[in-house]
């Protein structure tokens, strides 16, 4: 039976400073670091062991996986990196505080933003200071300038198509590193959860989510580590 687990990244800084973060790429908090680290460890102690590992192109995500991986002992597992398991990109709303843009645009509204399965963000102005689009690592990579739920599903599911589905049907055990809303897509696929449901899923920093899959990848059941 394939094994798959799952971990959004420990706590950023500008998760602390409730910021709207999405491709900008900032850092873990000491927090952050240290849910990585008990993420590991949890892994380690109940027996979970991997082949093959993918992360994003986010220092808060790589640094996550890093962190685990060393408190398990595993920091010589191969690890891919792609930008398809980036965080969804929140365009013009990049870098704003929360609080302050619902003040601003009003608690509906923003909420639209954030919690629509298929209505993006503003997009981002080219002269932001946030725009990654000469940012070496997106070198021939299309930027979006903003990206709803829906958006971020139709380019994380490729890449779990091509890459990750294929790895665990070859019988390796898979740890994935990433963020709140490419790790939705993921559950939203292998879970069969309904559009209008998905948004309200809510996945903790740094908890490890266990899927059991059978052969055909179907999962049978999905929990978080720390929870059995």
């Amino acid at each position: 039976m394939p094994t798959l687990v799952l971990i959004r990244h420990g706590q950023s800084a500008w998760n602390l400073e409730n910021r709207f973060t999405g491709w900008w790429d900032v850092d873990l908090t000491e927090k952050g670091v240290a849910e990585a680290k008990a993420a590991g460890e949890l892994v380690a102690a109940r027996g979970l062991d991997f082949d093959r590992c993918f992360t994003s192109y986010q220092t808060r995500a790589i640094k996550t996986l890093n962190i685990a991986l060393e408190a398990m002992g595993r920091l010589w597992l191969p690890v891919d990196k792609h930008w398809r398991l980036n965080e969804r990109h929140y365009g013009g709303l990049t870098g704003l505080d929360k609080a302050e843009t619902a003040a601003k645009h009003g608690d509906a509204q923003v909420r639209i933003w954030r919690r629509s399965f298929d209505t993006p963000p503003p997009v981002m102005d080219s002269a932001s200071p946030f725009d990654l689009s000469n940012d070496r690592r997106y070198a021939g990579i299309q930027v979006p300038a903003t990206e709803s739920l829906k958006d971020t599903i139709a380019r994380v599911l490729p890449y779990w198509e091509a890459e990750i589905a294929p790895a665990l049907r070859g019988g390796e055990r898979v740890l994935i590193s990433a963020h709140g809303n490419s790790l939705r897509a993921l559950v939203k696929h292998l879970s069969h959860i309904p559009d209008s449901e998905i948004t309200e899923l809510e996945i903790p920093t740094g908890q490890p989510i266990v899927y059991e899959l059978d052969e055909a990848l179907a999962a049978k059941d999905r929990y978080y580590l720390s929870e059995r």
